[in-house]
């Protein structure tokens, strides 16, 4: 079965400069496919606002094309996407960034069925955008994990959780938790996955789920998806957790100091601060009248 070549839309109002919006079209089963990559691999296609204020037109205009079937998701170059950009971050945007950050939202309100296509690296912000896709196909190099704890970056919301429904609430825990790295093989076993194929087999794989889907009806497609999307409603919304635990997390020392550390290249010294912390709670205590 044959495919015209990935086009830009010409449209003025669709220009990009950290995703690549693409489309092609099936020459015998007629339907559409739509690819948004990120594309900043001088970066491992670390997200920024701007990157997800950019997928957000890509999604819309894929939404509303009545001849798009499928959306994949996936990076330009090596690499799926590391997640949150640290290095932008340190610029006082850290707060802005992690509250404001939609992208797994773009996932759940898409009409359209997404595949993730990952390459290489996918973690944090990147990973669980992936697994909040409808389906997500590997190569044998991709590399899957969170890394919030080790970075100092606090996540709540209904991502966190969700992921339990995809691997089961032991694994969500370790994964999130300990920020272990997985292999895409282990990614398959736990069920992050639904299919790893070598490399250069990665597009021809996603070209064929693709083909089965748009062989089938779009219509029941998208009440499908959004059947299954239903269950993430009950979760709580990204921040509420955090700011109630810990309201002035970006300002405070220990919020820092994982983005401090590996911007530095050194290993975070979180224990340090805490210790430090309660030396100077202590002392205060001791310096007040009785």
């Amino acid at each position: 079965m044959s495919w015209t070549e990935w086009k830009q839309p010409e449209d003025d109002g669709l220009e990009f400069s950290e995703i690549v919006y693409e489309k092609k079209f099936h020459q015998e089963l007629e339907g559409g496919v739509a690819r948004v990559s990120v594309n900043r691999p001088e970066k491992y296609n670390a997200l920024t606002t701007h990157t997800v204020d950019e997928m957000f037109r890509a999604f819309y205009d894929a939404n509303h094309d009545p001849m798009i079937g499928v959306i994949i998701m996936t990076g330009v170059g090596k690499n799926f996407g590391s997640g949150g950009d640290v290095e932008w971050e340190k610029w006082g945007l850290r707060e802005a960034f992690y509250f404001r950050y939609p992208h797994n939202r773009l996932i759940r309100s898409s009409r359209k069925p997404i595949i993730a296509a990952v390459r290489g690296y996918c973690i944090g912000g990147s990973n669980h955008m992936a697994y909040c896709c409808d389906f997500t196909i590997a190569s044998e190099d991709a590399k899957f994990g969170q890394a919030g704890p080790r970075v100092s970056s606090p996540a709540d919301g209904f991502f966190v959780p969700y992921l339990t429904k995809v691997v089961g609430a032991k694994k969500a825990r370790e994964m999130w938790m300990l920020c272990r790295r997985y292999s895409a093989a282990e990614a398959l076993e736990m069920g992050l996955v639904n299919k790893v194929v070598p490399g250069d087999d990665l597009d021809g794989e996603v070209d064929s789920w693709c083909e089965e889907m748009l062989s089938l009806s779009p219509g029941c497609l998208e009440i499908l998806k959004a059947t299954f999307d239903q269950e993430m409603d009950g979760y709580q919304e990204m921040g509420v957790i955090s700011s109630n635990f810990y309201p002035d997390w970006f300002d405070s020392a220990e919020g820092q100091e994982g983005g401090a550390a590996f911007l530095e290249k050194r290993t975070p010294r979180f224990w340090q601060i805490r210790r430090e912390e309660a030396e100077a709670r202590q002392q205060k205590q001791s310096d007040a009248p009785e």
